[in-house]
């Protein structure tokens, strides 16, 4: 970008920073550089014949993160990067933000690597040594992500030509069936910090799956009942035998009502995150296999 267009952008952010800007704080707390080599690791267009030249690492990787706090599409992701002041500036003003393919690209090539285990944890690593470490314990809950289910003769299972019916299941709800996915958050009652998810077939109970670590206070809500973490169990408990057996042990009455609370104050974002944009992404992957 050139000084005088830079110059200009930079002018007409003036006043969003004098409003608040609250990317550009999470801006300075967080070391982008250090996502750097987890990303070139994945290129290989580094030799002296050249290539096309990659988009920069920090970019892609601030684009992901907008991405997933704003819930936006690929497409309506491309579309708030060339219209929102705040989130070019969040980006460094770059010259020509990545269009919504290159994004859904970027996606797939970490999935495919496993580089987004080491962008996640470098992320993790960052917020503990900010002093942002889980310290009330954490609240688990999983939501059902929808996906087109296309035309009825369509393969599904190992047979299916695009992930989305290999991968997608049948599950069922208080109010009939859907096919598609479930996301499972474990999420800091601390800070409000997102610290783990893990995404399977709709049909795998929200009990199958224990995102709690060793030692860690876990909320759940009643869904997980009967199913042990790996954690301590602050699962919403039954009355009788389990609301007696805890009140015994910890000296108090029973209190269902923290983990009901803790759910319930996540559950409205989570849900928003997840469904803003989620079927139009599936339907780019499938023009793409």
């Amino acid at each position: 970008m050139d000084s005088f267009t830079s110059y200009i952008f930079r002018q007409a952010y003036e006043k969003v920073s004098r409003l608040g800007d609250r990317l550009a704080k999470i801006d300075k707390q967080i070391d982008w550089e250090r996502f750097r080599p987890i990303i070139k690791a994945m290129y290989r267009n580094d030799t002296p014949r050249g290539g096309r030249p990659n988009t920069d690492e920090a970019v892609m990787v601030k684009l992901l993160v907008l991405q997933q706090w704003y819930g936006l599409s690929d497409p309506e992701l491309e579309r708030q990067t060339s219209d929102r002041i705040s989130f070019q500036r969040f980006l460094g003003f770059p010259e020509e933000p990545p269009d919504y393919s290159t994004v859904w690209q970027f996606r797939e090539r970490l999935a495919a690597t496993r580089a987004d285990e080491l962008v996640w944890a470098e992320l993790q690593r960052q917020l503990d040594e900010k002093g942002l470490r889980v310290k009330k314990g954490v609240a688990q809950d999983a939501s059902f992500i929808e996906a087109d289910l296309g035309p009825s003769n369509k393969p599904r299972g190992d047979g299916a030509l695009t992930r989305r019916s290999r991968d997608g299941d049948w599950a069922k709800r208080r109010k009939g069936f859907v096919f598609g996915y479930k996301v499972h958050v474990k999420t800091d009652l601390s800070f409000g910090l997102v610290r783990k998810v893990e995404t399977t077939p709709a049909s795998v109970h929200d009990s199958r799956v224990d995102l709690s670590e060793p030692g860690g206070v876990v909320y759940r809500d009643k869904g997980y009942f009967g199913e042990e973490p790996r954690g301590w169990d602050a699962t919403m408990r039954r009355r009788g035998s389990a609301g007696r057996q805890w009140s015994r042990l910890s000296g108090k009455a029973p209190r269902p009502w923290i983990s009901r609370l803790g759910i319930k104050a996540l559950r409205g974002p989570l849900q928003a995150l997840q469904r803003e944009g989620c079927r139009e992404d599936r339907r780019r992957m499938d023009q793409h296999s």
